[in-house]
């Protein structure tokens, strides 16, 4: 079955602890932070990391959208992130940020944009924790599916496998119960569902329907 991290990317901002507390059975919150340069947005910052390890039991997974993530990347896991991921585009220092995200504790995940091939991350794949698939490109919720990431995410798969590897995949882009199946059948472990959780009128059985199709 796969593990479901709703975005709060796509919920309520003026009612997030609302929105949230709305959503059960997830086993992780995603949490994009932009910085406007990066990406051609802006997002969530340590200040809402930091609130929500308070109010919520539900592990954060903070993935890192902004240039330069080594400088951060200490401060995310001490406000409370359980996984960090940062982007191999984002910075000439990758395995310097993967070094200090597990010294501090927490799991250290690579994030590869959809144009990005995987030979960029494979030597890190020994020292990482998650790889983040991007099946839309990053910066804004609510994009269509890239079909191009179920090949990508099976080569990652077959990568894992005859390395001898244990790091999980995630997904994150246009998921739904359309594609749950073919991503989770491919070699994901977790899945990112922003819209399709928060756009809908019963959070809670969002999350449950994706679980039910990947039994």
């Amino acid at each position: 079955m796969i593990k479901v991290a709703p975005s709060i990317l796509s919920a309520d901002p003026a009612n997030l602890m609302g929105d949230i507390n709305k959503v059960e059975g997830a086993d992780y919150l995603h949490v994009d932070v932009m910085d406007g340069s990066f990406v051609p947005n802006l997002s969530f910052g340590l200040n809402t990391v930091q609130g929500l390890s308070k109010d919520t039991d539900i592990k954060l997974d903070v993935h890192l959208m902004i240039q330069n993530p080594e400088n951060y990347v200490e401060q995310f896991v001490k406000a409370g992130a359980s996984i960090v991921g940062v982007h191999v585009e984002s910075t000439q220092h990758i395995a310097r940020a993967i070094q200090i995200i597990k010294n501090a504790g927490a799991r250290a995940e690579v994030v590869v944009n959809p144009g990005t091939p995987l030979t960029e991350l494979e030597e890190l794949l020994p020292e990482i924790d998650q790889v983040l698939i991007m099946s839309v490109n990053p910066g804004f919720g609510g994009q269509k599916f890239l079909e191009s990431s179920i090949s990508k995410v099976k080569r990652l798969s077959a990568l894992r496998q005859a390395r001898g590897l244990e790091f999980d995949i995630e997904i994150d882009g246009g998921i739904s119960d359309k594609n749950i199946k073919a991503v989770y059948d491919a070699g994901v472990d977790v899945a990112v569902a922003g819209s399709y959780v928060f756009g809908a009128e019963d959070y809670t059985k969002q999350v449950q329907l994706l679980k039910e199709l990947t039994k």
